[in-house]
């Protein structure tokens, strides 16, 4: 599920949940070595930072004719696949991250995406 789907109050949260969990993973990894936080980070960095784009070309396409809604969904969704893929390729290619840091921090916070907003939904 993406950001399109619950409104601006609740993809706040769900962003700022995600960032946290980035937060959380980098410093427990830092507990490790600075490279593996850096790692963590870089993959935190490239869940978290396509789901910010697409939810500001989600609230700038918003008021769209409802016509081109599924065309602007679309478009969101393309910028949010080809800027993980660019992010992944950049931290493991050129910048030589350790993948399991990586790897972790990449999955929990898409995992993040996925069940908070349940937690959000039931609490307010």
């Amino acid at each position: 599920m993406t950001l399109a789907l619950y409104g601006g109050k609740v993809a706040g949260k769900l962003l700022f949940a995600q960032l946290m969990t980035l937060v959380l993973f980098s410093v427990l990894f830092a507990l490790q070595s600075p490279r593996a936080a850096a790692s963590a980070a870089g993959g935190g960095l490239a869940a978290w930072l396509p789901n910010v784009v697409f939810m500001l070309f989600a609230c700038r396409h918003q008021a769209a004719v409802s016509g081109r809604i599924a065309w602007s969904f679309s478009v969101g969704e393309g910028l949010k696949m080809a800027a993980t893929i660019a992010l992944l390729v950049v931290a493991l290619g050129m910048f030589k991250a350790a993948f399991v840091p990586l790897g972790l921090t990449y999955l929990s916070v898409l995992i993040v995406q996925i069940l908070a907003p349940a937690v959000i939904n039931n609490k307010g």
